[in-house]
Protein backbone atom coordinates (compact mmCIF):
# COMPACT_ATOMS: atom_id res chain seq x y z
CA UNK A 1 0.00 0.00 0.00
CA UNK A 2 1.04 3.54 -1.26
CA UNK A 3 2.17 6.28 1.72
CA UNK A 4 1.43 9.67 1.87
CA UNK A 5 5.40 10.12 1.28
CA UNK A 6 5.72 8.22 -1.61
CA UNK A 7 2.81 9.86 -3.60
CA UNK A 8 4.45 13.35 -2.37
CA UNK A 9 7.34 12.23 -3.99
CA UNK A 10 6.01 11.18 -7.05
CA UNK A 11 4.48 14.18 -7.64
CA UNK A 12 7.17 15.97 -6.93
CA UNK A 13 9.52 14.36 -9.16
CA UNK A 14 7.19 14.57 -11.90
CA UNK A 15 7.33 18.52 -11.44
CA UNK A 16 10.94 18.85 -10.33
CA UNK A 17 12.85 16.45 -11.98
CA UNK A 18 16.40 17.80 -10.26
CA UNK A 19 15.23 16.37 -6.82
CA UNK A 20 16.02 13.29 -8.78
CA UNK A 21 19.43 13.52 -8.43
CA UNK A 22 18.48 13.27 -4.19
CA UNK A 23 19.27 10.17 -2.60
CA UNK A 24 16.37 7.86 -2.43
CA UNK A 25 16.76 8.37 1.42
CA UNK A 26 17.20 12.09 1.45
CA UNK A 27 14.45 12.44 -1.21
CA UNK A 28 12.19 10.05 1.37
CA UNK A 29 13.25 12.82 4.50
CA UNK A 30 11.76 15.65 2.64
CA UNK A 31 8.78 14.14 2.21
CA UNK A 32 8.67 13.55 5.39
CA UNK A 33 9.41 16.44 6.78
CA UNK A 34 7.89 19.25 4.53
CA UNK A 35 4.24 20.47 5.02
CA UNK A 36 1.08 20.07 2.78
CA UNK A 37 -0.45 24.03 2.66
CA UNK A 38 -3.74 24.26 0.72
CA UNK A 39 -4.96 27.65 -0.17
CA UNK A 40 -7.98 28.83 -1.78
CA UNK A 41 -8.54 31.04 -4.53
CA UNK A 42 -7.64 34.64 -3.76
CA UNK A 43 -6.32 33.52 -0.57
CA UNK A 44 -3.00 35.06 1.30
CA UNK A 45 0.17 32.45 1.14
CA UNK A 46 2.88 35.63 2.41
CA UNK A 47 2.33 38.76 3.31
CA UNK A 48 4.61 41.59 3.19
CA UNK A 49 7.17 41.91 6.31
CA UNK A 50 6.16 38.65 6.97
CA UNK A 51 9.01 36.16 8.30
CA UNK A 52 9.31 33.43 5.53
CA UNK A 53 8.30 29.69 7.01
CA UNK A 54 9.93 27.81 4.06
CA UNK A 55 10.57 27.14 0.74
CA UNK A 56 7.51 26.59 -1.84
CA UNK A 57 7.26 23.25 -4.19
CA UNK A 58 3.77 24.18 -6.03
CA UNK A 59 2.09 20.81 -6.89
CA UNK A 60 -0.94 22.79 -8.42
CA UNK A 61 -2.60 26.35 -8.65
CA UNK A 62 -0.50 29.63 -9.22
CA UNK A 63 0.47 32.11 -6.88
CA UNK A 64 0.89 35.41 -8.01
CA UNK A 65 3.41 37.85 -6.31
CA UNK A 66 2.52 41.58 -6.13
CA UNK A 67 3.53 45.06 -4.99
CA UNK A 68 1.45 47.55 -3.22
CA UNK A 69 2.29 50.82 -2.98
CA UNK A 70 1.43 52.85 0.47
CA UNK A 71 -1.96 54.23 -1.44
CA UNK A 72 -3.04 50.32 -1.82
CA UNK A 73 -2.22 50.25 -5.61
CA UNK A 74 -1.16 46.62 -6.90
CA UNK A 75 1.78 46.10 -8.98
CA UNK A 76 1.88 42.20 -10.29
CA UNK A 77 5.58 41.11 -10.43
CA UNK A 78 5.44 37.29 -11.98
CA UNK A 79 3.93 34.79 -11.18
CA UNK A 80 5.12 30.88 -10.13
CA UNK A 81 3.39 27.91 -11.41
CA UNK A 82 4.22 24.07 -10.66
CA UNK A 83 7.34 23.15 -11.13
CA UNK A 84 8.44 26.52 -10.08
CA UNK A 85 9.09 28.45 -6.77
CA UNK A 86 9.23 31.57 -5.84
CA UNK A 87 12.80 33.88 -5.74
CA UNK A 88 11.39 36.41 -3.23
CA UNK A 89 11.33 33.14 -1.34
CA UNK A 90 14.64 32.30 -2.00
CA UNK A 91 16.22 35.77 -1.26
CA UNK A 92 14.20 35.97 2.14
CA UNK A 93 15.96 33.19 3.49
CA UNK A 94 19.38 32.99 2.27
CA UNK A 95 19.48 36.64 3.71
CA UNK A 96 16.95 36.29 6.39
CA UNK A 97 14.95 39.06 5.72
CA UNK A 98 11.13 39.69 5.43
CA UNK A 99 9.15 39.32 2.85
CA UNK A 100 9.43 42.60 0.20
CA UNK A 101 5.80 41.54 -1.95
CA UNK A 102 2.96 39.33 -1.49
CA UNK A 103 2.16 36.60 -2.33
CA UNK A 104 -1.36 35.59 -3.64
CA UNK A 105 -3.17 32.16 -4.76
CA UNK A 106 -4.37 32.99 -8.56
CA UNK A 107 -6.62 29.89 -8.19
CA UNK A 108 -7.01 26.84 -5.61
CA UNK A 109 -3.08 26.09 -4.59
CA UNK A 110 -1.39 23.20 -3.02
CA UNK A 111 2.24 23.29 -1.82
CA UNK A 112 4.66 21.87 0.18
CA UNK A 113 6.50 23.61 2.40
CA UNK A 114 9.87 22.84 2.69
CA UNK A 115 11.31 23.67 6.37
CA UNK A 116 14.51 26.31 6.66
CA UNK A 117 17.03 23.61 7.77
CA UNK A 118 16.21 21.38 4.76
CA UNK A 119 16.44 24.23 2.00
CA UNK A 120 19.38 24.89 3.80
CA UNK A 121 21.11 21.45 3.71
CA UNK A 122 19.74 21.18 -0.46
CA UNK A 123 21.59 24.72 -0.89
CA UNK A 124 24.83 23.64 0.88
CA UNK A 125 25.02 19.95 -0.44
CA UNK A 126 23.14 19.61 -3.74
CA UNK A 127 24.44 21.25 -6.56
CA UNK A 128 21.91 20.55 -9.00
CA UNK A 129 19.25 22.31 -6.23
CA UNK A 130 21.86 24.92 -5.87
CA UNK A 131 21.49 25.41 -10.06
CA UNK A 132 17.69 25.04 -9.74
CA UNK A 133 17.45 28.08 -7.18
CA UNK A 134 20.44 30.40 -9.02
CA UNK A 135 18.32 29.25 -12.71
CA UNK A 136 15.33 30.60 -11.39
CA UNK A 137 17.16 33.64 -10.27
CA UNK A 138 18.82 34.51 -13.81
CA UNK A 139 14.96 34.05 -15.38
CA UNK A 140 13.36 36.12 -12.47
CA UNK A 141 15.50 38.49 -12.86
CA UNK A 142 15.22 38.94 -16.27
CA UNK A 143 11.34 38.89 -16.45
CA UNK A 144 11.58 41.77 -13.58
CA UNK A 145 14.30 44.09 -15.82
CA UNK A 146 11.68 43.51 -18.67
CA UNK A 147 8.60 45.09 -16.33
CA UNK A 148 10.89 48.02 -15.34
CA UNK A 149 11.48 48.29 -19.05
CA UNK A 150 8.14 48.44 -19.77
CA UNK A 151 7.25 50.73 -16.91
CA UNK A 152 9.55 53.17 -17.47
CA UNK A 153 9.96 53.32 -21.23
CA UNK A 154 6.13 52.35 -22.99
CA UNK A 155 2.91 54.16 -23.05
CA UNK A 156 0.07 52.48 -20.80
CA UNK A 157 -2.24 51.58 -24.02
CA UNK A 158 1.19 49.98 -25.30
CA UNK A 159 1.45 47.67 -22.32
CA UNK A 160 -2.65 47.65 -22.03
CA UNK A 161 -2.59 45.98 -25.86
CA UNK A 162 0.40 43.77 -24.91
CA UNK A 163 -1.58 41.98 -22.38
CA UNK A 164 -4.69 41.73 -23.94
CA UNK A 165 -2.61 40.24 -27.02
CA UNK A 166 -1.20 37.61 -24.56
CA UNK A 167 -4.34 36.69 -22.93
CA UNK A 168 -6.00 35.35 -26.30
CA UNK A 169 -8.74 36.63 -28.23
CA UNK A 170 -11.85 35.94 -25.36
CA UNK A 171 -10.46 37.34 -21.99
CA UNK A 172 -12.99 36.95 -19.27
CA UNK A 173 -11.56 39.45 -16.83
CA UNK A 174 -12.39 42.96 -15.03
CA UNK A 175 -10.91 45.96 -15.75
CA UNK A 176 -9.68 46.11 -12.21
CA UNK A 177 -7.71 43.18 -12.38
CA UNK A 178 -6.28 44.23 -15.58
CA UNK A 179 -5.35 47.73 -13.99
CA UNK A 180 -3.60 45.68 -11.03
CA UNK A 181 -1.66 43.88 -13.48
CA UNK A 182 -1.07 46.99 -14.97
CA UNK A 183 0.58 48.72 -11.84
CA UNK A 184 -2.47 51.85 -13.04
CA UNK A 185 -6.34 52.46 -11.42
CA UNK A 186 -8.98 50.93 -13.35
CA UNK A 187 -10.84 53.98 -14.59
CA UNK A 188 -7.50 54.62 -17.25
CA UNK A 189 -7.76 51.21 -18.18
CA UNK A 190 -11.23 51.30 -18.69
CA UNK A 191 -10.72 54.62 -20.81
CA UNK A 192 -8.41 53.10 -22.73
CA UNK A 193 -10.45 50.30 -23.49
CA UNK A 194 -13.49 52.23 -24.51
CA UNK A 195 -10.63 53.99 -26.97
CA UNK A 196 -10.31 50.36 -28.19
CA UNK A 197 -13.63 49.58 -28.73
CA UNK A 198 -13.91 53.08 -30.31
CA UNK A 199 -11.41 51.72 -32.88
CA UNK A 200 -12.15 48.63 -33.48
CA UNK A 201 -10.24 47.00 -31.85
CA UNK A 202 -11.87 45.06 -28.87
CA UNK A 203 -15.42 44.90 -28.52
CA UNK A 204 -16.36 45.23 -24.35
CA UNK A 205 -18.75 43.22 -22.57
CA UNK A 206 -19.46 42.69 -18.52
CA UNK A 207 -16.00 41.09 -17.39
CA UNK A 208 -14.96 40.28 -21.22
CA UNK A 209 -12.69 41.30 -23.75
CA UNK A 210 -13.00 40.09 -27.03
CA UNK A 211 -10.22 40.97 -29.29
CA UNK A 212 -11.25 41.77 -33.02
CA UNK A 213 -8.37 43.01 -34.73
CA UNK A 214 -4.62 41.76 -32.97
CA UNK A 215 -2.82 42.82 -36.13
CA UNK A 216 -3.80 46.65 -34.81
CA UNK A 217 -3.60 45.76 -31.33
CA UNK A 218 -0.21 44.60 -32.06
CA UNK A 219 1.03 47.93 -33.87
CA UNK A 220 -0.08 49.77 -31.12
CA UNK A 221 1.86 47.44 -28.84
CA UNK A 222 4.88 47.77 -30.78
CA UNK A 223 4.80 51.41 -31.30
CA UNK A 224 7.76 53.33 -30.66
CA UNK A 225 10.06 50.55 -30.88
Amino acid sequence: MRTAAADRAQSLLLLYPVLRALPPAQLAALCQAATLLQVPASGEVFAEGQTCRGFPLILSGTIKVVKTSAGGREMLLYRVPPGDSCIITSCCLLAGSPYSARGIAESSLSLLLLPIAFFEELMADSRPFRDFVFQLFAERIAELMQLVEEVAFQRLDQRLAKLLLARGDAIHCTHQALADELGSVREIVSRLLKGFAAAGLVSLAREQIVVIDRAGLRQLADAGR
